[in-house]
Parts: C-alpha cells; sequence; structure tokens
C-alpha cells in the first residue's frame, strides 16, 4: 500500500474546493523515520520531514544534500552506442569535417543544439545548426531538409533531442553519404534506424538506467565521452580543452523545461547549472534574464515560467532557429536583439494561447456534459497555431484533471497535435499504440506529453483508440489523487529563513515535487484580479495578527479563482507553496496558491 493511501486526511479536508482530498505526505511510519532523521543528521524537522517524503535514506542524506557531478556522474559508455558515437564525434574535431545539427524547436532542443555547436566549434569541426519549421517541417529530420545539409558539405550528421523513430529521413541521410549520429532521450520503438550511433537511454536494448535524462544531458554525457576520446588522441594540446563544466548552464535550463525527473545526475545537473547561470558568464541568458524582469538570484522555477517560455517561443511562432542562436551567441549586443525579439513573440504567444484555449475549454465542457467520465479529453479547431497546441492540451489538462490533447486542424482535413498527461497515465506509450494500430500517422513522446500527425478521419478514431486504451490508467490516477501535503504553518512562520532551509531539500520540479504547505484556519482579507494575465492576489491573516500575501496564477477564471473570490473575508485552510519575494530591498515569503477548504 502506497504512502498516500496509508496517510491520513489532512486537517479533516475530504473534498476541497478543487474537489480532491488532502493528505499528509507522510504516514505514521514515515514520520517517524524522519523524527530519526532528524536526530541522527541533526536536521530540523522540516528538513527531514522533506528528505523522507522524497525517498531519501539516512545514509543517503549528505549526498543528497549536497549533489556532486563528481559523485553522481556515470562513465559515458554506459549508454549503448556512446564510445561509437564519441569516437566519430572525435573524428569530425580532429578532420575539421562540416557537422550539420540537427535540433527539435524546443528548449531541449535549442540547449542540446548549442552545445554540441559550441563543443565542435572548439574541437576544430565546423558545425552548422538547423532547427526545422514547426509549420513547414514539423518535427525530427526530413529529407529534403537533410539533402540541403548533404549539398552544403556535411559529412556528419547528429540530431538531437530528435532522431530516434525516423528511419526513413536518415536512411536518405546515408543515401546521400552522411554518417548519422543520434543523440535523443524520447521513448524508442523496437526497431531503430540504421546508423553509425544512436545513444538513447530510452532504447529497449540500453541498461544504463539513465531514462531519465533530458537530450541536453544525454549531449552532455558524449561531450564528456567525446572530450575523453580527443584527450587520448593528443587532440587539445596545452590548455585547449573546453570547460564542460560551463556548459551546465544550458543543461540545467533544458532539464527543467523539459520536466524530467528531478533525480539523481539530474539533481546535481541543476544545482551546478544554476550556480554558472548566477555568473552570467553566457550573454544570451543573461540577456533573457534581463528582459524576463528576473530579479536577483536565479532559482529552478525561472527556468521553467521566465526563460524556457521565451526560448520556445520562437519555436511556436517565430523562427525556430532564434533559441539556439541566442545561447551560442558571445556577442552581447546580438543576445540584447534575439531576447527582445523572443521576448514580443512570447507575448503575441500568451494571447494567441488565451483565445485558444477559452475555445478549448468550451468544447471540452460540452464534451463532457455528454459523458462526464470521458478518460481522455479532445480538442481541436482550424483557427489553432501549432505551435500553442501542447500549451492549450496542458491548460486542458490542469483544469479538468485528466490527459487532453489538442490540435491544430489543415486544411486537408488533417491534424498535428500535442498531448499532456497525468500523473500514472503513460501518453507517449499509448500514442505509440495507436500509431502501430493505424489510427495516427506518426506520434510519439514521454509518459507526460506526446505529439501526433492524424491523417484525414483519423481525430475520431484517435480519440477511440486513446479512450479504450487508458481507460483503466486514468481511472487508477484519479482514486489516487489527493493533494500531499507536507506541513502546516502559519502566516507568521513563513520566512525567508525557512525558506533557506527549505531550499536545501531542492531543486523542486517533477519527480521531486515542491512542498506544499497548508496555512490553517487563516482569515482571507482580500482577493482581487490582478494584470491581464487572470491572476488572483490574496491576502491571508492568522489569528496571532501576522498576515502573508500570494498569487494564484491565471486562476481568475478558474474554479480556484471563483472560491477565492467567493471566501473574502472568510476563515479558510489555504494549500500553497512558498516563493521568495524582493520588493523595495526587502525579502519576504510569499504563497502561490493551490487550493482551499472551509473549516468543518
Amino acid at each position: 500500500m502506497s504512502l498516500v493511501q496509508q496517510s491520513r486526511v489532512f486537517l479533516g479536508v475530504s473534498r476541497s474546493a478543487l474537489g480532491r482530498p488532502w493528505r499528509d505526505r507522510l504516514d505514521t511510519a514515515g514520520l517517524g523515520r524522519a523524527e530519526a532523521l532528524s536526530q541522527r543528521e541533526g536536521l530540523s524537522d522540516i528538513l527531514s520531514r522533506l528528505l523522507v517524503s522524497r525517498g531519501v535514506e539516512p545514509a543517503e542524506a549528505a549526498l543528497f544534500l549536497e549533489p556532486r557531478l563528481r559523485d553522481l556522474l556515470p562513465d559515458p559508455a554506459v549508454l549503448t552506442d556512446m564510445e561509437a558515437a564519441a569516437a566519430r564525434l572525435a573524428q569530425a574535431g580532429i578532420k575539421g569535417e562540416r557537422v550539420a545539427i540537427f535540433g527539435d524547436y524546443d528548449v531541449d532542443g535549442a540547449c542540446s543544439s548549442a552545445l554540441l555547436a559550441g563543443f565542435l566549434t572548439q574541437a576544430g569541426a565546423r558545425p552548422r545548426i538547423h532547427i526545422p519549421d514547426r509549420l513547414i517541417e514539423g518535427y525530427g529530420p526530413n529529407s529534403e531538409a537533410i539533402r540541403m545539409l548533404a549539398g552544403e558539405g556535411a559529412t556528419l550528421l547528429v540530431t538531437v533531442d530528435c532522431g530516434t523513430t525516423s528511419e526513413e529521413p536518415l536512411a536518405e541521410a546515408r543515401r546521400l553519404g552522411l554518417d548519422v549520429v543520434v543523440l535523443d532521450h524520447h521513448q524508442a520503438p523496437e526497431r531503430l534506424p540504421a546508423v553509425e550511433a544512436l545513444v538513447n537511454p530510452n532504447r529497449q536494448d540500453d541498461l544504463s538506467g539513465l531514462g531519465h535524462l533530458c537530450a541536453a544531458g544525454v549531449v552532455f554525457l558524449a561531450l564528456v565521452a567525446t572530450s575523453r576520446a580527443l584527450r587520448r588522441q593528443g587532440h587539445w594540446g596545452r590548455g585547449g580543452e573546453p570547460d564542460l563544466l560551463a556548459m551546465l548552464d544550458l543543461v540545467a535550463l533544458a532539464t527543467v523545461a523539459d520536466v524530467v525527473p528531478l533525480q539523481g545526475l539530474n539533481r546535481a545537473f541543476v544545482r551546478q547549472g544554476l550556480a554558472m547561470m548566477r555568473s552570467r558568464a553566457r550573454p544570451g541568458l543573461a540577456a533573457l534574464m534581463d528582459v524576463s524582469g528576473l530579479d536577483g538570484p536565479i532559482q529552478p522555477w525561472h527556468l521553467g515560467f521566465l526563460l524556457g517560455p521565451r526560448i520556445n517561443a520562437g519555436g511556436r511562432i517565430g523562427d525556430a532557429a532564434l533559441g539556439a542562436r541566442l545561447l551560442l551567441t558571445d556577442d552581447e549586443v546580438e543576445a540584447r536583439t534575439i531576447a527582445t525579439e523572443l521576448n514580443r513573440l512570447n507575448q503575441e504567444r500568451q494571447e494567441i494561447e488565451r483565445l485558444a484555449v477559452l475555445e478549448a475549454v468550451s468544447q471540452a465542457e460540452h464534451e463532457l456534459a455528454g459523458m462526464a467520465e470521458l478518460p481522455v479529453l479532445l480538442a481541436g479547431s482550424a483557427d489553432w497555431h501549432p505551435g500553442i497546441v501542447g500549451l492549450v492540451a496542458a491548460r486542458l489538462k490542469e483544469r479538468f484533471r485528466r490527459p487532453a490533447f489538442a490540435l491544430a486542424l489543415n486544411g486537408e482535413g488533417g491534424a498535428t497535435g500535442s498531448g499532456r498527461s497525468i500523473a500514472g497515465v503513460d501518453l507517449g506509450r499509448a500514442v505509440r499504440a495507436a500509431v502501430e494500430a493505424g489510427h495516427a500517422v506518426k506520434g510519439g513522446g514521454h509518459a507526460m506529453a506526446a505529439g501526433v500527425t492524424l491523417a484525414a478521419g483519423q481525430a475520431s478514431a484517435f480519440h477511440t483508440f486513446l479512450n479504450e486504451h487508458l481507460q483503466r490508467e486514468v481511472d487508477a490516477a484519479g482514486d489516487a489523487e489527493a493533494l500531499l501535503v507536507d506541513a502546516a504553518l502559519s502566516a507568521g512562520g513563513a520566512t525567508p529563513r525557512l525558506l533557506a532551509e527549505i531550499d536545501k531539500a531542492g531543486p523542486f520540479g517533477s519527480g521531486s515535487p515542491e512542498p506544499v504547505f497548508v496555512f490553517p484556519a487563516h482569515r482571507l482579507t482580500d482577493a482581487v484580479e490582478i494584470g491581464s494575465g487572470g491572476h488572483v492576489r490574496i491576502k491571508l491573516r492568522s489569528g496571532d495578527g501576522a498576515s502573508i500575501g500570494g498569487i494564484a496564477f491565471r486562476a481568475a477564471q478558474e474554479p480556484l479563482g471563483q472560491a477565492l473570490f467567493a471566501a473574502r473575508g472568510e476563515m479558510v485552510h489555504l494549500a500553497a507553496t512558498l516563493s521568495l519575494n524582493r520588493w523595495g530591498g526587502r525579502e519576504t515569503a510569499e504563497l502561490r496558491i493551490l487550493d482551499l477548504a472551509r473549516p468543518v
């Protein structure tokens, strides 16, 4: 039985404003282990609870609190085909070859492309990045682009964050005389393209146990292996070897933005990468931080909510290559110019997304009115830009708490779409099964996110297949759904000092959830909508008179925002995460609202 099933209902909340129970993240035995860890290691009660609830054993506590690459970085050779990939990349550097880098148009693809191009340039090769146009080329390698790259004189094609399922385009590359290396992390079919090396910890014959890495993490390990191969051949000479640790800023950004689990090696990547970012040594990231209005030391959530969306904006509705160019440039003027354009595109994207989400929610509500227990939602429109359908799917998933797909319909009756899932429901596997069953042209992805291409007339059969294929998983996920609470706090107890203590258990994200605190029996003194994004600003006061502010992002028109407005002036139990707010030279704790309930 899981900890969630065993743990008690928190504060007696069996149904909150969002219709879910609240449960203590730790059961009775877990609380006992947390107390023992606190006594053994001299840790605070709250930090001990956070560690135990995230599966940290007492013997692992010291390493968990100080994750170091030298302790966690594996020999890259544990990855299938890595030695062959490193040998071919090293050869390209030694011979000064033209290398075509084919990347994906998201943050992970941009970071992976910039990492590899920067390293190969230092190694002596002549890299050229190609990021496909989302509308014209679609996802992954395509034969037309490969012919163009071959015509430019490339002798080696390296695909990053794509390529695992691109059998025919990569066969075309080899027919044209290009060697091919794939560096990817997406779920893989049993049959793989015939290439010089295909490094992917999620290929079925890979036993590395590194399937949680994003593509940039895989690329970084490839650079470690390639640098070692070049060192053995005396290629670097004296003092010419690249500083691989300085590249961890891009690995950290990709790791957070691609929502891979922040566990093990990924935690070390993010911890060390954040330290590199704080030096502002990379002009592109420094410029992006400035246009994002980032104030104070950079935190993990900044990567996912401020920097990542701006890099993605180029691939969604603008020039897909802007992100990689920004991350690779050493020119501060060019960096500011690109960052400003990405910021503008992100603002445009936000408005496009807002209108599409309104339509998608209306479609979903109509669909659920006829079948409330529908396991998977599917919405679509010919008016939606293909670059924002993943964001629309994410909003549907958040609002209706079930997997969702959003489709951009084309003029020929087909569609390209993107889906987002909930914990415990493997959407990528279901999409691959739909392709194999003939209900989609192509598709795949991860457990939590997937993409698909549909031919004319396939949408209905695809939706039916997903509903039947995922019914049991969705039902099980719904039964287990609960808001897991780490501890209760009062307004006066939420301080910057507490946040510093909590931060020791970070970084938080996928696979290492941000701590959730409940503020019991506090008065909600204010709740107002602010800005153009539909955010709700609140003020909470405890019985002793202490108060704390908070915000519920994009909640004004959602059930959470409506519940906050309805509870103004009343006593509530409020569930939230904590963040540090810097304003006017002062630091204060601030709430990010997740849920609320009325005291019984």
